[in-house]
């Protein structure tokens, strides 16, 4: 997992409460389990005019010109700011992944639903969750400046914003050392092999039979 540390760069703002993530990816999207694949997909009914289904050319598909997303200043955009209760509905993983194959590193938030929170944190994008006054302040910043770059600086759990604003974060110690480290569940197995391996060889001495 890439880890992240510091992520400085333009927003995208997207101005909607209780995002389900069947809006993030629909449910067409579920038939492939891989992990990639989805980035063009990512909130495909609100982004495109015409009906999306897996394998589509999205490159010659036609755009949406009212969905915030597709506005010209935000493309590139890196860190995503939204309103509250961010990736609600059912829990599934794929939705990060189209997030983050988006070029989505952080999102900024009111709040979050929690398994998504989850899902997002195990796959290497921040969740940021910060005061409804202080997203307030970003979206009518921003949408007032033709450019709007934030920092969101995981080791001082910290955001800034263009006009010399700072503002903390709170997140878990154990979950910011995985992401600053880029650890997923895998490397944190892999982490224990010399006990595991000490586990497994002491069974062995004591079970044999079961190793025949």
């Amino acid at each position: 997992m890439r880890p992240f540390v510091r992520e400085q760069g333009q927003i995208a703002l997207l101005d909607r409460n209780n995002v389900d993530t069947d809006a993030i990816l629909p449910k067409q999207f579920m038939k492939s389990i891989h992990r990639t694949g989805f980035g063009p997909f990512a909130f495909d009914e609100w982004r495109y005019l015409d009906v999306g289904e897996l394998g589509m050319d999205c490159s010659k598909r036609p755009l949406n010109p009212d969905f915030e997303l597709n506005e010209s200043k935000y493309a590139g955009a890196n860190i995503l700011v939204t309103r509250a209760n961010f990736g609600c509905g059912s829990s599934r993983e794929h939705a990060p992944w189209a997030l983050s194959e988006y070029g989505f590193r952080a999102i900024i938030a009111e709040s979050f639903a929690e398994i998504f929170k989850g899902n997002c944190l195990k796959n290497g994008i921040l969740t940021v969750t910060l005061p409804k006054v202080v997203i307030d302040q970003i979206f009518i910043e921003a949408r007032a400046a033709s450019a709007y770059e934030v920092v969101v600086d995981l080791e001082s759990r910290s955001v800034s914003l263009p006009g010399g604003s700072l503002v903390s974060f709170d997140i878990e110690s154990n979950v910011r050392e995985k992401l600053l480290n880029g650890w997923d569940a895998i490397d944190l197995t892999l982490s224990h092999c010399t006990s595991i391996n000490a586990f497994e060889n002491a069974r062995r001495a004591a079970l044999p039979w079961l190793f025949d």
